[in-house]
């Protein structure tokens, strides 16, 4: 039995109580709904400022009301310390998601990210920290590799941040660092690598490259490919996310505590390739889509030109397994549209 259906079958056995900060966004929804299967009591808190309410009445429809009973949602914000540590009221677990992502964001207003990422980020740690939480688990970032040449990334070599927002993550893993250390928090940071799949926002200017182009594919508009199409990244479908979050609050390794590790596929896929990945997907249901072709411009500010991930730390000390590589992901992505 590999280790993550070890985990499910205890948390079945044994439920615990956990804390999903950010909870009606992408990641977050996701993480709630596979708690809420394996019968866990889950606080959920969310300002919605990126988070949607039509994600939490999509988990409710999905799980029933039986296990969305086991849910309970709090309508606030990190940079309120009063509603971290409300929410982090004997709380076994803590998921932390909230933040404010996306590179361009954070260079059009640097302001709104700091406060999110870093003012909310160690809010969330003192909350934790007051309420002597059992485990921190944070998503960090790939982008704080910033323009280290090396590939693949190893978690211990980084270069300079390219953004705002990876200097705001970078610092959220040096507080972890410090406050695991002067006040004893377990605490685990998860650099994700461009994760995808259900319930990521296709709208708005700073949407991720999948859910843009999916969306625009679908209304008929001629996606945009920033710089040549050779720019790479190692993309993660949903499922490999939600299985290192539940590896990393619930192992017992001590050597693995106090830790960052990469969160991907250990895959490196071109945005040339993505694009005919997703119109070969998308062409099975209409025709034309076959005969689009993409628009180049030029390339981003504050984009890395390569990403990908070695993720054999991860699989050495979380027992991290990824079950879904970019085909595959797409094409649940893609089922999870029609759906809808």
């Amino acid at each position: 039995m590999s280790q993550i259906n070890k985990v499910k079958e205890q948390l079945r056995n044994f439920p615990k109580t956990w804390l999903i900060t950010g909870v009606a966004g992408f990641i977050g929804s996701n993480l709630l709904e596979e708690l809420l299967n394996l019968g866990q009591k889950v606080i959920g808190l969310d300002n919605f400022s990126t988070g949607h309410k039509h994600n939490l009445e999509d988990i409710k429809e999905q799980v029933g009301d039986n296990a969305y009973n086991f849910f309970t949602l709090l309508e606030g914000d990190i940079r309120n310390l009063d509603d971290c540590e409300k929410a982090c009221k004997n709380v076994d677990y803590v998921l932390h998601q909230a933040a404010l992502g996306s590179v361009p964001r954070s260079i059009d207003d640097p302001i709104s990210t700091n406060q999110s990422n870093i003012d909310g980020f160690l809010n969330m740690l003192i909350a934790a920290r007051n309420a002597n939480v059992k485990r921190f688990v944070y998503a960090a970032s790939s982008s704080t590799y910033g323009d280290d040449p090396t590939l693949p990334k190893k978690e211990d070599i980084i270069g300079n941040p390219m953004s705002p927002y990876a200097v705001t993550k970078y610092v959220n893993e040096l507080y972890a660092d410090v406050f695991s250390r002067i006040y004893n928090i377990e605490c685990i940071g998860l650099r994700y690598f461009n994760v995808f799949g259900p319930r990521q926002d296709p709208k708005g200017a700073y949407a991720a490259v999948i859910p843009r182009w999916i969306g625009e594919l679908l209304n008929n508009k001629i996606p945009t490919i920033y710089g040549d199409g050779e720019t790479s990244r190692d993309f993660c479908y949903i499922s490999n996310t939600i299985q290192a979050n539940l590896l990393a609050a619930t192992t017992e390794k001590r050597e693995a505590l106090n830790q960052v590790y990469n969160i991907a596929v250990g895959e490196k896929t071109t945005l040339n390739r993505l694009f005919i990945i997703i119109k070969k997907e998308l062409g099975k249901f209409n025709e034309n889509i076959n005969n689009t072709e993409p628009k180049y411009a030029d390339f981003r500010l504050g984009d890395v030109r390569h990403s990908l991930a070695d993720i054999e730390k991860a699989k050495r000390f979380l027992e991290y397994n990824p079950t879904h590589d970019i085909e595959k992901g797409l094409a649940e992505t893609i089922r999870w549209l029609e759906r809808i």
